[in-house]
């Protein structure tokens, strides 16, 4: 996250704790490695027999070492899961890649050089089309920091919620939510929770009040990044592969997604309003809002307008790709151009882009070519008879999975394991889950379990920030993560299945 954002502070302290506990534990990650390294070693060397799959070829059977041993590091966390990605990528450059070492390919027999991988294409991961749309992301954030574009609307936004105690905590939900669905998260829970803090101090501290207010800010970062593709990486991954020309195709734009998941998100966030009023009523019955706008002026006066045209324009030609026929990962660019020329973004700008993010997105878009591209996806789905699985079994117990593997593990990570393996399955059975608004709701479900993911401190860094407040008990964030989860996961896949059927996404 960008050293220039409000808030950055706090998510700096959260990494320096982070970081420290990695270092106590180092000779346990070290074990976690040892033991993923050993797995990916028998997979590799056992003969393909053992794996009950007929007609398993040698390159096929490294493509599964290297899933496996990419679940287990991610699951694991023996080290940061951006660093498994650009290992998993680069074991597949060398070993199944048609420009990967003699050893590894050079004796293959002739049938299978044939499904070794471009290696153009797994180096093009980390240019897909959808990395360059998180990159526009990241830039407009930073400019928008840059030019004060946040903190003016956090202002604007708030003033009309008045000074009523709940009004005030509804304020705070959807302007989190708001600002999640364009920016980072973890860096608008950062800025959000900055300005919370003289509020905080003004409540009394034996009331709930308090507790309310510093839970809405995850719940709101973590809700409204379902709200556009951009909002949370899980969601770009989910419609990277529902577009793949190659694949799915649905062809699902920026504003196709936002008329459905927009006001989902918002009704969530309303629901979360309702349900942490119950749970922490305030005694408190006025708050006073007073946010400052910062004092450093980083750009100049044209240099601001700048922005927020370009802001404005982008975010208008992402709402209506469909009818301008600009696909949304070429809008992403506009920002990056316009931004670089007027001298609005620097290379020390660049420098702070959140890459590892990208690059775990990048070493789960190689899985999925891999799997794809050897022949191994065509291969399973001839073995596994997914067709033959009950569709409502498939869609609900994958968001489920993924929900509960996600409040443990990265949500990134989740989504880069389960998209591929379900889009694979979700091909196979596209016939029998039409019924259930087709593989749109499978794939899709997926994003949303992640995204609903927030039981634990650990869930999710906007999770993590409020926990840090000190305000807020372990027991109570679960409480609420779980009642949103139910809550949410209901709503969502009767959402999907309606929309799926009506064939609007």
């Amino acid at each position: 996250m960008f050293k220039s954002f409000i808030g950055y502070h706090l998510e700096a302290e959260r990494r320096k704790a982070k970081y420290a506990l990695r270092a106590a534990t180092a000779n346990t990650r070290l074990l976690k490695l040892l033991f993923c390294v050993i797995i990916l070693l028998v997979l590799w060397n056992i003969p393909s027999t053992a794996f009950g799959i007929d007609g398993l070829t040698v390159v096929e059977q490294r493509v599964i070492a290297v899933f496996c041993f990419s679940t287990l590091m991610w699951i694991l966390e023996a080290i940061p899961a951006w660093n498994t990605s650009v290992a998993a990528i680069v074991i597949l450059l060398f070993c199944v890649s048609d420009s990967g070492l003699w050893c590894m390919t050079g004796n293959l027999p002739e049938e299978q050089m044939s499904q070794l991988i471009s290696y153009k294409k797994i180096l093009a991961c980390f240019a897909d089309p959808i990395i360059m749309l998180f990159i526009g992301g990241f830039i407009l954030a930073i400019a928008a920091t840059k030019s004060g574009l946040d903190v003016k609307l956090a202002r604007v936004m708030l003033k009309p919620f008045g000074t009523k105690s709940e009004n005030v905590l509804l304020g705070f939900l959807l302007v989190t939510g708001l600002f999640s669905m364009f920016l980072s998260n973890t860096a608008t829970a950062a800025m959000m929770l900055t300005f919370l803090a003289p509020v905080l101090k003004s409540l009394p501290a034996n009331g709930k009040g308090k507790v309310c207010l510093a839970l809405a800010i995850p719940i709101g970062a973590n809700i409204g990044g379902i709200g556009t593709p951009i909002g949370t990486p899980p969601n770009a991954i989910a419609l990277k592969f529902l577009n793949d020309p190659s694949g799915l195709d649905l062809n699902i734009g920026f504003g196709q997604w936002m008329m459905i998941m927009f006001p989902f998100a918002l009704l969530l966030l309303f629901i979360a309003w309702i349900v942490l009023q119950r749970l922490f009523p305030f005694t408190q019955k006025k708050i006073e809002l007073n946010i400052e706008e910062t004092e450093e002026k980083k750009l100049s006066p044209w240099q601001n307008w700048v922005v927020y045209i370009t802001f404005m324009v982008t975010i208008l030609l992402w709402m209506t790709d469909k009818f301008s026929g600009v696909n949304s990962n070429v809008v992403a660019m506009l920002p990056v151009g316009v931004f670089s020329v007027a001298g609005i973004i620097t290379r020390t700008d660049l420098e702070e882009i959140n890459w590892s993010v990208l690059w775990m997105v990048a070493g789960g878009f190689a899985l999925g070519l891999a799997l794809q591209d050897t022949g191994l996806a065509k291969h399973l789905i001839e073995t596994i008879p997914f067709n033959t699985w009950s569709p409502i079994l498939m869609i609900v117990g994958s968001g489920l999975l993924c929900y509960a593997m996600a409040n443990f593990i990265s949500h990134t990570a989740t989504a880069n394991l389960l998209v591929p393996i379900l889009a694979m399955a979700g091909m196979s059975a596209a016939a029998n889950l039409a019924t259930f608004g087709g593989v749109s709701t499978l794939l899709i479900g997926v994003a949303l379990g992640s995204s609903l993911a927030m039981v634990l401190p650990i869930s999710t860094p906007p999770n993590a920030l409020a926990h840090a407040t000190g305000l807020i008990e372990q027991k109570q964030m679960v409480k609420v993560g779980l009642i949103m989860g139910i809550i949410g996961l209901t709503l969502g896949y009767i959402m999907l299945i309606f929309v799926g059927k009506a064939g609007i996404l």
